[in-house]
């Protein structure tokens, strides 16, 4: 059976950069927002039962997904985002099961922002690491990187499960609050862990 550790955090935790060199050191990951992209591309499978759901108004002229229209609707509408969740995490799954599933690498990185909020994901990985750091670095992270406003990048965050709540379920934790540098030897660390663990698994 593929081993396989979920990587979680909040929004500009630094997901992506450990996620980048946990695959570099050897392991596999397999990126539930990179999936989600994908689904929502031109063309891609999840498009026509969006548009059947909420219309083309959520579709952009170029036939993805409008992600500033979708984000406004389901940010003021609870039915909505459920509705889209139904639709998304279902599809997201499957993908990121197959992938998993197909993986020859020691370990797989199941890289998931929402791991904490959609249960069923911790029953399917062996171990749960999350990428933290202090929320003020978060917003300014966020900020700058995707050219929101701080109440937007704050508006996320509260959308998300708490710093705390993320903590509490961490088997690991990669301390993110400082320069990148900082972040490759904690990766390493946990890297060799990682292949131990998945070599008596």
């Amino acid at each position: 059976m593929t081993y396989i550790v979920g990587l979680t955090g909040g929004i500009g935790s630094g997901k992506s950069a450990a996620a980048d060199l946990l695959e570099e050191l050897g392991a596999a990951v397999v990126d539930t927002d990179v999936i989600a992209h994908e689904l929502t591309a031109p063309g891609g499978p999840a498009i026509e039962p969006i548009r059947a759901a909420f219309g083309d108004g959520v579709i952009a002229q170029n036939g993805a997904l409008d992600r500033a229209a979708m984000r406004r609707k389901v940010f003021a509408d609870a039915p909505a985002k459920a509705r889209l969740e139904g639709i998304l995490h279902p599809m997201i799954r499957a993908e990121a099961d197959r992938r998993s599933d197909a993986s020859r690498a020691p370990y797989v990185v199941l890289v998931v922002p929402l791991l904490v909020e959609s249960g069923g994901y911790r029953r399917r990985v062996q171990r749960v690491v999350v990428v933290d750091c202090p929320e003020e670095i978060q917003v300014v992270r966020v900020m700058s990187r995707s050219g929101l406003s701080e109440d937007e990048a704050r508006a996320i965050m509260a959308a998300q499960v708490g710093r705390a709540q993320r903590l509490a379920v961490a088997d690991d934790v990669i301390d993110n609050g400082g320069e990148l540098a900082a972040l490759r030897p904690q990766v390493e660390a946990l890297h060799r862990k990682y292949l131990e663990m998945a070599a008596v698994s």
